[in-house]
C-alpha cells in the first residue's frame, strides 16, 4: 500500500525546467484541477527560483486556498556523461488544497 501512495504522489509532481514560469503554473493548476489533494513541485540548481516563482503565483494568484504543505531542501550527487560527480542543490515545495 506505501507502494501505490508513492506511485500516485509522484504523478502529482511538477518538474521545473526551462519553460516560462506561466507554463508551470499551468501544470500546478491542472493537477488540483484533476483532483490532487497535493501537488509537489521539484526543482535542481539554477530554476531553484524559478519553483519557488511558481509555488507563489499559484498561492497568491489562482488559488488563494492553496495551503503551503511542506518544503524540503537537499544536496543531490550528479554524475556527468563523462564520469565526473557534482553536487546540485533541490527543492521540493508540496501545496495542498
Amino acid at each position: 500500500m506505501a507502494e501505490e501512495t508513492a506511485i500516485r504522489k509522484d504523478e502529482n509532481v511538477v518538474y521545473i525546467g526551462k519553460k516560462s514560469v506561466m507554463a508551470y503554473v499551468l501544470a500546478v493548476i491542472t493537477q488540483f484541477n484533476n483532483g490532487a489533494a497535493e501537488v509537489g513541485i521539484k526543482a535542481r540548481g539554477k530554476v531553484i527560483s524559478r519553483a519557488v516563482d511558481v509555488a507563489e503565483i499559484v498561492r497568491n494568484r489562482f488559488m488563494p486556498d492553496a495551503k503551503l504543505k511542506g518544503i524540503v531542501i537537499k544536496t543531490e550527487e550528479l554524475t556527468s556523461e563523462d564520469g565526473t560527480k557534482a553536487k546540485v542543490s533541490a527543492i521540493e515545495i508540496t501545496l495542498a488544497k
